[in-house]
This record gives structure tokens, sequence and C-alpha cells, in this order.
């Protein structure tokens, strides 16, 4: 049938989930993970986090969403199969709004040749992806129970390990921008 030819060769990681679960996922989705379509069947989706408290709050975050739009999107890390980290752009669209995990579909980018991975630390992972969000350190200390000031600290690291001289141009490369 042309609909499962499409899915199963389209050129982004497609996969169907329900509460979370793997149920479906195409060639794309097992290439970019590391295995066969058929070794991701039933996994939970909470393999592929580098932490179960990124699951976690990625998942609220996401729920959220879905619960006003029926959709969400992200860029995060994820973790293959083999353990590696890769930075990687999620979107899901709910088939069920009113229980937005029950079942769902998700496409799967990974950004590996756009946006090479510098390790962070959790609390540091979450100012970048704020950050990057256009939050100031004020909303963003707000968002994670933190002193704004500590939100600078955190921000003078990640201007260090990225090698960047101001907020924008950290911003540009976490984002993957040209510069």
């Amino acid at each position: 049938m042309l609909k499962d030819l499409a899915f199963d060769h389209a050129p982004v990681g497609l996969a169907v989930l329900e509460n979370r679960i793997i149920r479906h996922c195409n060639l794309q989705f097992a290439d970019t993970f590391g295995g066969t379509p058929e070794e991701f069947n039933n996994v939970p989706l909470a393999h592929f986090y580098p932490s179960i408290e990124d699951y976690r709050r990625i998942g609220e975050r996401g729920l959220a969403a879905m619960y006003e739009t029926g959709r969400y999107s992200d860029e995060r890390v994820m973790k293959r199969s083999d353990g590696t980290l890769f930075w990687c752009r999620a979107r899901g669209q709910s088939l069920t709004q009113d229980d937005p995990f029950r079942r769902g579909i998700w496409s799967f980018a990974d950004l590996s040749d756009e946006r090479p991975l510098v390790k962070l630390t959790q609390r540091e992972r979450e100012v970048a992806i704020l950050t990057c969000r256009g939050l100031t350190s004020k909303e963003i200390g707000l968002e994670l129970g933190l002193s704004y000031r500590t939100i600078e600290v955190y921000r003078a690291r990640l201007l260090e390990k990225f090698n960047a001289r101001k907020l924008a141009e950290l911003v540009a490369k976490l984002s993957g921008m040209p510069l």
C-alpha cells in the first residue's frame, strides 16, 4: 500500500507511540537510533533519553502542550541504542487529544551534522534550551526555581563551553545557525 511505503521510507524517523511506547517505526527511525524497525517494537521511549529525569521533564512539558494544541516539538539530546548521545528534533501529533500520550505519531530528526554535542550537565541543558526559547535569566530562574544570578552563572559556563563571546553567538551555536 502506498501509505505504508511512504511511512516506511520517509526521509525522517517516524514512530507510532502508545503511552510513550514504540508500537511501530520506520527505517529512518531505526537507522537513527541504531537497529532495525522490529527491534524497536514495544520498547519504551524512555530508553532513548539521556536520563529518566529528562524523560519525565520533557514528558511533562510535552503533555501540557499537547492538551492545549494536540502537538509538541522541541530539540533535545537523545540516546542511541549503543549509548551515544546526539541532538534530535522531535515533533509529535496526538491522535487522542483528550489523552495526548495514548496514541500519537512522532518524527525524530538527527541534528548531529548541524549541532555537535557538547557535554553538559542536566541543569546546563535546561538553561540552554530555555535560553534558545528566548527567555531572560529572570524568566528561566522562575521556571527552574533558581535565582537569576545562578542562571547567569550557568550561561557564563555555556558561553565558555561553546566558545561564544556573547549570548546571541551562544544561541546561534546552540540552534545550529550559521554565524
